[in-house]
């Protein structure tokens, strides 16, 4: 398996044998119910369909909720698709626990979406310094001057602007797994996890492995 599907508990610390702390963020991975086996010969590439997180069934729709039956599983409130070898055991109607996928030492990414914050000026946005605050200044927090004069006559595309801040699906690489209780389904890495804390977020082996203290 190269992933799963889970929620963030929030964040707290462990410590090593030698009495250093270690912030950690306390992940519930799984278990993932398999709705469906993706293979090459039928579907062009390997994956495994996984659902995470049972749902009211008055919050389904009839497609959903026929699909996760399907599989013998109840609704489901994320699906998602995790690319896996030809080789791999896991079959249609099976669950998917953490220490199936993980173990102590890891490495692995995970992504989520990152906390709101609504609308935002560019001080707050984009870190700009803003103007002068004494002696009449009148632009204090404002963005200034943003056009190019007479050619070409208008705000190139991309400009650092005040509007909507947050709200993003962020990936956050190379975090090395601390912990693993497999009773609780509980998984802690060291450092920060983007978005609040139960949201969903997917977790997957690191792509770009680079040796970290822990």
């Amino acid at each position: 398996m190269t992933g799963l599907i889970g929620e963030k508990i929030g964040m707290t610390r462990v410590f090593d044998a030698d009495g250093g702390q270690i912030p950690v963020t306390v992940l519930r991975a799984g278990p993932c119910h398999v709705l469906q086996r993706k293979t090459r010969a039928r579907d062009g590439y390997e994956a495994l369909q996984l659902g995470y997180g049972v749902q009211k069934e008055q919050r389904v729709d009839r497609a959903r909720k026929n699909h996760c039956a399907a599989a013998g599983a109840p609704p489901l409130r994320a699906i998602r698709e995790f690319r896996v070898d030809a080789d791999c055991a896991a079959a249609q109607g099976e669950q998917v626990t953490v220490d199936q996928c993980f173990a102590e030492g890891d490495w692995v990414d995970v992504a989520g979406v990152t906390k709101g914050k609504g609308f935002a000026g560019v001080l707050r946005r984009h870190n700009m310094g803003g103007g002068v605050v004494s002696h009449g200044g009148h632009s204090k927090r404002r963005p200034g001057s943003i056009g190019n004069s007479a050619t070409p006559a208008r705000v190139q595309k991309g400009k650092s602007m005040p509007g909507h801040m947050g709200h993003v699906k962020v990936k956050q690489r190379n975090l090395k797994v601390i912990k693993i209780d497999p009773d609780q389904h509980l998984l802690l890495v060291h450092g920060a996890v983007p978005g609040p804390n139960g949201a969903m977020v997917m977790i997957c082996e690191a792509l770009k492995k680079t040796r970290r203290s822990a």
